[in-house]
């Protein structure tokens, strides 16, 4: 019989006594009973071959009308998606007849009876066609046979797997999983709230959850200490690959910790569930690299760099201020001269083997830049013989040309993409060309998994149209020791903050951790302290009233002792993306929304019932009636 100890054990019904890849060669001359659907079935007249299949695998069942007529007619009627369940006795194939590819490959299951359940209709796409190409919009429409294939399959068992491993790390580190409540009071996360109407209290709202994150700080005021959560959020905002508008996170807190106990807690959490989830895949280094947010900037134009490949930027403005006694830019091209006159940067990422790439590739990557926001793009072309190559040349004249090309190491074959901008302009058009060019050219390994570290963030940044700070991150998190002082004002007013407030300068204990470019999580040692968080709340434009309407609970309980605490969310959808070689998340979700946020299977959202509103005392304003 099949081992016991084996990850289906225990899995016998009365339709089964195994499943569909439970069945080895051991298991030869023993009786056994499958259920599952028909994924394949072929009628050689007086043997009928079924491959049964069911989430643990497939298994070959063979009925020969000699041996069992009358199941070999109720085979007969069998289509693909019928569900059915087979008894009979366990066989070696024939010799030559093995199917190597399956681990059941050895096997046949002879049947003697054969019972049809429950049939089927003709399914609206191949679920037995791995390669079959399938509209999306149709398989988000019939997403419970979408899951059937067993790509869909393995993917929600890996996520499936993936949590369970979160929670054996954080309950063997002495963390206590809590729940926290999805009908919560609106505060200000970083995008709209989901809104839910109150029938007890008319008039007013619930909101459901951005993230835990009040929620969670109060827990540790409580003297939780270490809390995590694998906790659903909701956030109404535009969709994309990396987005939905309901999510799950991997949420924890801890106390009594600063920037280094949280972050190295979560860098040994994420290695030991790699390893447990994806033990083939390679980590690119642990420790984890670290960068601060200027230096990830500087190096890859992307507060989420890909360290799976090199092509890092390049300062080229040192070679240019090199051409004249001065200092000054006179490079010969005004572009780049004028950039770096106006307090601008040029800068360069080279790209490896592209040397030779024809004029439209050129024009291509050019129309890139633009739309990432430069005015245009210079490049150099370093052939074979190491003579550079390029419109600007004539500009730059040859001894400047090969220089820069040098400083951007280049080499025979490699071409220099340049941009000269404002440095903000620089950076992400540079970053993001680097990162299309990456995926596109093949330089990052994907079977790699390069986790990364990226904190000192900026704490705030100038909002012009409201004349206030904003938090680069959330209003929550805590400025790092040596910047405490750039918060405060002698008086300890709240005063009406300027953009010339020296607060602008401050940096946030405040990490994120990245994944193959993706960010995986972010988090910060937060603001413990009620003065101080008094203060950053003004800064962001909040007077006494509001603050006390959106944070009451939590600047009351900070008077009670608030103990120094940190934690970080990580996406789980993203990391079950990532871990599975997904470049969407909707591919490791059981049921998600379309781009639109549309529920195709369920046709949600949808109109509601008259007296639902009515018993909410609520009326749409705007919106047409479609029911006339």
């Amino acid at each position: 019989m099949s081992d016991p100890t084996s990850p289906v054990a225990g899995l016998a019904t009365p339709y089964r006594t195994h499943t569909c890849g439970a069945l080895r060669a051991s298991d030869a001359g023993s009786p056994a009973r499958l259920a599952g659907w028909v994924h394949r079935r072929r009628d050689h007249g007086q043997l009928i071959f079924i491959d049964l299949r069911d989430r643990h695998g497939l298994t070959q069942v063979v009925i020969d009308a000699t041996d069992s007529p009358e199941a070999h007619e109720i085979a007969s009627r069998a289509r693909s998606e019928f569900v059915v369940t087979v008894a009979g006795e366990v066989a070696r194939r024939l010799p030559g007849t093995e199917n190597p590819r399956l681990p059941t490959g050895e096997i046949e299951l002879r049947a003697t009876e054969v019972t049809v359940l429950n049939e089927a209709k003709t399914p609206p796409f191949y679920i037995n066609d791995p390669d079959a190409p399938i509209d999306e919009t149709l398989r988000l429409k019939y997403r419970y046979l979408d899951i059937r294939r067993e790509a869909m399959q393995r993917r929600l068992e890996l996520r499936s797997r993936l949590v369970q491993a979160i929670r054996e790390v954080h309950h063997a580190s002495g963390f206590v999983e809590v729940e926290t409540p999805n009908l919560i009071k609106s505060t200000p996360e970083g995008a709209r709230d989901f809104i839910v109407p109150s029938r007890l209290q008319p008039g007013e709202v619930y909101a459901l959850p951005q993230s835990p994150q009040q929620l969670k700080q109060l827990l540790m005021v409580a003297g939780v200490d270490r809390y995590f959560q694998i906790a659903r959020c909701f956030r109404d905002e535009d969709l994309r690959g990396d987005r939905q508008p309901e999510f799950t996170q991997l949420d924890l807190e801890m106390s009594f910790v600063d920037e280094a106990t949280v972050m190295d807690f979560v860098e040994r959490m994420a290695i030991e569930v790699s390893r447990a989830v994806v033990p083939e895949r390679t980590l690119l280094a642990t420790p984890f690299q670290r960068f601060t947010y200027h230096e990830a900037m500087e190096r890859f134009g992307s507060d989420k760099p890909d360290v799976r490949f090199a092509m890092e930027l390049v300062d080229l403005a040192p070679e240019i201020r090199g051409t004249a006694a001065d200092g000054a830019p006179a490079s010969g091209f005004r572009v780049f001269d004028e950039a770096l006159a106006g307090g601008g940067r040029v800068k360069a990422i080279t790209v490896p083997g592209l040397g030779d790439a024809p004029r439209s590739r050129i024009d291509e990557l050019t129309e890139a830049a633009k739309r990432f926001g430069a005015r245009g793009l210079a490049h150099l072309s370093v052939e074979a013989s190491g003579s550079v190559k390029g419109p600007i040349v004539k500009f730059l004249g040859e001894d400047l040309a090969e220089r820069l090309a040098a400083r951007a190491g280049a080499k025979p074959g490699d071409l220099v993409l340049i941009v000269a901008d404002s440095s903000a302009v620089t950076n992400d058009v540079l970053g993001r060309l680097r990162a299309e060019l990456g995926t596109q050219l093949g330089l990052a390994d994907p079977d790699v998994l390069a986790y990364a570290w990226v904190h000192r963030f900026p704490m705030y940044q100038w909002d012009v149209e409201n004349g206030r700070w904003d938090a680069t991150h959330n209003p929550f998190s805590g400025v790092l020791p040596e910047d405490e002082v750039l918060l405060t004002t002698t008086s300890g007013d709240l005063a009406q903050p300027t953009p010339d407030d020296p607060a602008g300068r401050a940096r946030a204990m405040q990490y994120d951790i990245v994944l193959n470019g993706w960010e995986l999580g972010g988090g910060s040692v937060r603001i413990w302290r009620h003065d101080l968080l008094e203060r950053s709340f003004a800064l962001q434009g909040y007077s006494r009233e509001r603050m006390q309407n959106m944070f009451g609970a939590m600047l009351e309980a900070f008077e009670y002792g608030a103990p120094p605490h940190g934690g970080i969310a990580l996406g789980i959808d993203r990391w079950a993306a990532l871990l599975a070689y997904q470049v969407n998340i909707r591919e490791v979700m059981a049921f998600p929304k379309t781009q639109s946020g549309s529920d195709l299977m369920l046709d949600a959202p949808s109109e509601p019932d008259p007296a639902q509103l009515a018993e909410l005392g609520l009326q749409f304003v705007g919106v047409p009636n479609r029911t006339g």
